[in-house]
């Protein structure tokens, strides 16, 4: 039951935050500074949700195959590789990495 009463408030968080959003009137969201953090945010986040998912596990800092993954990917990206050349790179070169090192 705890489970559903967590999946409820959830729920209900998620649409409060949705309404607090509608209600912000436009003019604050026509400021240069709001307009430049909308923009800012969500690379950061996704740049902290990566780090954290190639270094973490759990409490403890590692650095395994998915971090050379990484670089292969950002030496992609710094090529100008197309998207799925970028992943591709980075999904082979982090099997390669595991299947070498067991």
């Amino acid at each position: 039951m705890n489970v559903w009463i967590a999946i409820g408030v959830t729920a209900l968080g998620c649409y409060l935050v949705k309404l607090a959003g509608l209600l912000v009137p436009a003019g604050v969201l026509e400021r240069p500074l709001v307009k430049r953090l909308a923009a800012l945010l969500p690379v950061a986040l996704l740049a902290a949700l990566t780090a954290q998912q190639t270094f973490a596990d759990g409490r403890v800092l590692v650095l395994d195959a998915r971090a050379a993954g990484l670089v292969a990917a950002v030496v992609a990206l710094l090529l100008r590789a197309p998207f799925l050349v970028v992943v591709a790179a980075a999904v082979l070169v982090t099997a390669g990495v595991r299947a070498v090192g067991g």
